[in-house]
């Protein structure tokens, strides 16, 4: 018996603490992601793991150059309408199977077929048809010219022999059996939520890490505490009260970086109330951005749909000030009376609700602060937090909300086509106009630099004007590693791309 229970203790142990000859990388996430499926995935918890596992045709060198990754290399054709890609040789799957080109024509169709209802679909549909030449070469043909097409050939692939056909489905059993062809594969979903991947032998790269744990700490304030404690490697964003702190261990070293990520808080167009853009109007300048932003950390305030860093931000486009009175005004002339107390319409009071994710990091504090101040005005809101099932079903799929708090992340192609245009797969507020689907359209196609940017920069400037949301900030974020932890670079939008360098003694 006792034998028995020593040997529990020494597997837990090794569980939560790491054998000192694996050195195991261990990193903390608010929650543990529901599902890793790279075709399904919606939440960067989702993307960071899925860095680890999965591999794209191409991805980003430390120049952010599209470099092959599962490819070797490519021709375009002259007319620029299709592509042949060359894979390559002896890459396998984590259970050894073989990678081919049929992998690559699945993985296109999967996220294409409407039946899958991939929220990642917007990747794949400028391509019209994908085949495979031979085992190792795939001919792509494009819906448009492309000219740079390997930048939108990031997208992770699937094993087309661990499915039964195309039309996947969230549920399926991949989502807790998953294999890629990255450097790490699973081993163990743990019964603290926690999941183990180990180095894969047969990787067709190089890895200096054995092992990695992905842990749960729902609690963010606590991972600082574990990581001082060497209970943790890594914090992939640190709480800005907990920053000075960290600073001031010897342990561990911070770094600094940007995300390609903003904060929005949309409105549902569908609805009666918000289809008036007086009412739009009013709401956003009764909301004060800087005073929502100062207790979660410090950020840039946004005028549109890119972070300020990006060539596409259209900085002569300003963000709206806080103006009570000017909102009054706009809703007076929407037909709505302050009786002293709140607005009404009809003898209706003046009432929304909105909805964040509970697990969105500051999100509560966010909306509460946003409740309080529409309230001063009276404005009542009244807050849902959804797990992420929820939000899924009553943002994603029924818009079932009138406001909402969130915010987008997007690689370094900043492709803003899903969430504005008007048939865009991750337009939740229902915002439509056909000079802005003209625009995305056309960048969507261009391989003119300049065009691009001045077609976008006119989307950002129509968007602002539209209001279909609050533009609110990009956050200022810092990682935390422990200082054993050396040859660390960390990818700006998924964080873990170049994690097959970092190394521990």
């Amino acid at each position: 018996m006792h034998v028995r229970i020593s040997i529990l203790i020494a597997s837990l142990m090794a569980l939560f603490l790491g054998s000192a000859n694996a050195s195991p990388l261990r990193y903390a996430e608010d929650r543990a992601p529901g599902i890793i499926h790279p075709v399904f995935a919606t939440t960067m918890s989702e993307a960071r793991i899925n860095e680890l596992i999965f591999e794209g045709l191409f991805a980003d060198n430390l120049e952010l150059m599209s470099t092959p990754k599962l490819a070797t290399d490519f021709t375009l054709s002259d007319d620029r309408l299709s592509m042949i890609i060359r894979l390559k040789a002896g890459v396998k799957w984590h259970d050894d199977t073989d990678f081919t080109a049929e992998d690559v024509v699945f993985s296109i169709q999967a996220y294409k077929r409407p039946a899958t209802r991939s929220p990642e679909a917007g990747r794949v549909k400028w391509i019209a048809e994908a085949k495979a030449i031979d085992s190792l070469s795939v001919e792509l043909k494009f819906v448009a010219e492309e000219y740079v097409p390997e930048d939108k050939l990031h997208f992770k692939i699937i094993p087309k022999h661990r499915f039964k056909s195309a039309d996947l489905k969230r549920t399926g059993p991949f989502r807790n059996q998953p294999i890629g062809t990255g450097p790490f594969k699973v081993i163990g979903f743990n019964p603290d939520n926690s999941v183990s991947l180990a180095k894969f032998q047969s990787y067709h790269g190089h890895t200096k890490l054995d092992e990695v744990i992905m842990r749960e700490v729902s609690d963010p304030n606590y991972q600082s505490k574990l990581l001082i404690y060497q209970s943790l490697e890594t914090i992939v964003r640190v709480l800005p009260k907990d920053i000075a702190m960290l600073q001031n261990s010897r342990d561990v070293d911070l770094y600094p970086y940007q995300t390609n990520s903003w904060w929005y808080l949309g409105f549902n167009l569908r609805k009666r109330s918000l289809s008036d853009d007086l009412v739009r109007e009013a709401v956003h300048l009764l909301v004060d951005v800087e005073h929502l932003l100062a207790p979660i950390g410090t950020g840039e305030i946004l005028s549109g749909p890119f972070v300020k860093a990006s060539p596409f931000y259209n900085h002569q486009v300003r963000p709206r000030l806080h103006n009570p009175k000017r909102a009054a005004s706009l809703l007076e002339d929407a037909g709505y009376i302050h009786d002293g107390k709140r607005w009404t319409k009809n003898g209706k009071p003046l009432v929304f609700k909105i909805a964040t994710l509970k697990d969105l990091p500051t999100a509560q504090d966010v909306v509460i602060n946003i409740q309080s101040q529409l309230m001063k005005s009276g404005i009542t809101l009244e807050p849902t937090f959804m797990t992420v099932p929820e939000w899924k079903r009553n943002v994603w799929q029924a818009r079932e909300f009138d406001l909402i708090l969130s915010q987008w992340s997007f690689d370094r192609n900043e492709n803003i086509y899903e969430q504005f245009h008007s048939k865009g797969t991750r337009n939740f507020t229902s915002y439509a106009n056909s000079d802005v689907d003209n625009w995305l359209e056309a960048a969507r196609k261009t391989g003119d630099p300049k065009e691009k940017k001045s077609l976008y920069r006119q989307a950002h400037a129509q968007i602002h004007k539209d209001n279909p949301m609050v533009f609110l900030w990009t956050l200022d974020s810092y990682a935390a590693l422990s200082s054993d932890v050396s040859n660390v670079v960390i990818h700006p939008f998924y964080f873990f791309t170049w994690a097959d360098d970092w190394q521990l003694p």
